[in-house]
């Protein structure tokens, strides 16, 4: 239990919280399949490089286990945050566009209901920046613990204000389209605690009668944390620990050769003594649907070898037809700047509607 709290106080929410968040969310898994007209759910990534497969099962698996029940989906491509610690903002439109093809492949459709936009294209929905930061002091935005890890990770020496906003902007995305659910991991939960708390704020501030925000909930993932190739860091394109879902199988091979085993030959599944060997387990686990204690005793003094070799076999299996999906969607750009424009129509549509009501909250119709 002291390790359990020491965690809660690393991502800035108390045991009480976290667990109220865990409920709930088993609430909500419950009710999604029965009543999916009652949520709308926010999702999406930054546009920073290709997804990985830790996106994948992270994330996008669930986008379309959901995007499948029928729930209206929000997608967002948050563009304007990559300012916030990337100077790569050249390559800004090509990761926009290659997101919304690991999206399509990954078996999202978009429709009326499954909306792919990035947020710069949908301005009302910033404009609501400026009410939201009336919400919040300078307090709040220091000592949000997911924003200094951000900023650590990111080896800032100096943090411009964007950096500082990001709980805010995130806020006013959740918030322009009324979402009701956000799929978080646990180190997310901070961002959403603040969203729900201008939420309040601003109901209660401007509209105490007729409440205009809905105070969103987490959807808390039941993945693992997907650690990258060598064992002990999330998964991630700049760790060099990664495999794209755009790679090839040949490219998959060789970056599977090089993850990080130990010198024990038989396979066992022991994540507190052999984490690295655990994780390559974990992972076929993954893309297969077998325990990984299955997997290491059919492994078993096939050593290190066998054990790359299947994860390979696995993982190109697995992501066979994505692939395919990618090549067929990369050849038709037009269509995909069609998704992404089409996206950001309807949820401008939704965001002007949300900023009329706002204003009119505030007495600022003319």
């Amino acid at each position: 239990m002291a390790e359990e709290n020491e965690n809660m106080e690393e991502t800035g929410i108390s045991s009480r919280t976290y667990e109220a968040a865990v409920a709930r969310s088993k609430e909500i898994e419950a009710d999604l399949p029965v009543h999916p007209e009652k949520y709308r759910v926010l999702t999406g990534d930054r546009p920073t490089g290709r997804l990985h497969l830790g996106h994948y099962f992270g994330s996008l698996q669930n986008r379309v286990r959901i995007q499948n029940m029928g729930v209206p989906t929000m997608i967002l491509i948050a563009d304007y945050q990559v300012l916030t610690d990337h100077d790569a903002f050249d390559q800004i439109s090509q990761n926009t566009k290659q997101l919304c093809i690991d999206y399509i492949a990954a078996g999202i459709k978009p429709s009326d209901k499954v909306l792919i936009y990035p947020h710069s294209y949908v301005p009302e929905a910033n404009q609501l920046m400026l009410p939201f930061l009336t919400l919040v002091s300078n307090a709040d935005l220091s000592r949000n613990p997911t924003v200094k890890e951000e900023i650590q990770s990111a080896g800032l020496k100096s943090v411009n204000a964007g950096m500082y906003t990001y709980p805010v902007h995130q806020a006013c995305d959740i918030l322009f389209c009324k979402a009701n659910i956000v799929p978080v991991g646990k180190d997310q939960l901070p961002h959403l605690e603040m969203t729900r708390n201008i939420a309040k704020g601003f109901n209660r501030k401007f509209s105490p009668k007729n409440p205009v925000f809905p105070e969103p909930q987490a959807l808390l993932s039941k993945t693992p944390s997907i650690l990258g190739l060598d064992g002990h860091q999330k998964m991630s394109k700049s760790r060099g620990n990664a495999i794209m879902l755009s790679a090839t199988e040949d490219e998959t091979a060789k970056l599977v050769k090089k993850a990080t085993t130990d010198s024990e030959r038989f396979i066992t599944y022991d994540p507190v003594n052999r984490p690295e060997v655990a994780n390559l387990l974990t992972l076929i686990s993954l893309c297969t649907g077998e325990e990984p204690d299955t997997i290491a005793a059919r492994i078993g003094d096939g050593g290190g070898g066998m054990l790359k070799a299947t994860l390979t076999e696995a993982i190109n299996e697995k992501l066979r037809p994505l692939r395919e999906e990618r090549k067929r969607l990369e050849a038709s750009p037009d269509y995909i700047r069609q998704v992404l424009l089409d996206g950001s129509k309807k949820a401008r549509e939704i965001a002007i509607a949300t900023l009329d009501e706002v204003r009119h909250c505030m007495n600022m119709e003319i």
